[in-house]
């Protein structure tokens, strides 16, 4: 199976992580009913101010559409960075970045 991934790198900058676990665990429930992936996990900067989420599977894109809704419908995302890598983390794989509007 090839590895593609999602990396979701976003602003953060609320006082309250409460936002962030609701939206981590949104995304991994949405990931593993889907049945497209793995939800690998997040990051969170000590001072809040930026986070990423990490999530795996062999669509990148199937797997970015079925967290797209929430993604867009999260205001803490607007403005982050998707990464839609389609292969596994080495030199000239290809990738996708847009930003959240």
């Amino acid at each position: 199976m090839e590895e593609q991934a999602i990396i979701i790198v976003f602003n953060y900058g609320l006082t309250d992580l409460e936002p962030f676990y609701d939206l981590s665990s949104k995304l991994d429930s949405i990931v593993e009913d889907s049945g497209l992936g793995e939800y690998d996990g997040h990051e969170m900067a000590v001072d809040y101010s930026d986070g990423s989420f990490y999530i795996y599977g062999p669509d990148a894109v199937k797997l970015y559409e079925v967290i797209k809704p929430v993604i867009e419908s999260t205001s803490f995302m607007k403005g982050a960075n998707i990464k839609l890598r389609f292969g596994p983390p080495e030199d000239g794989v290809q990738e996708t970045n847009f930003i959240v509007s």
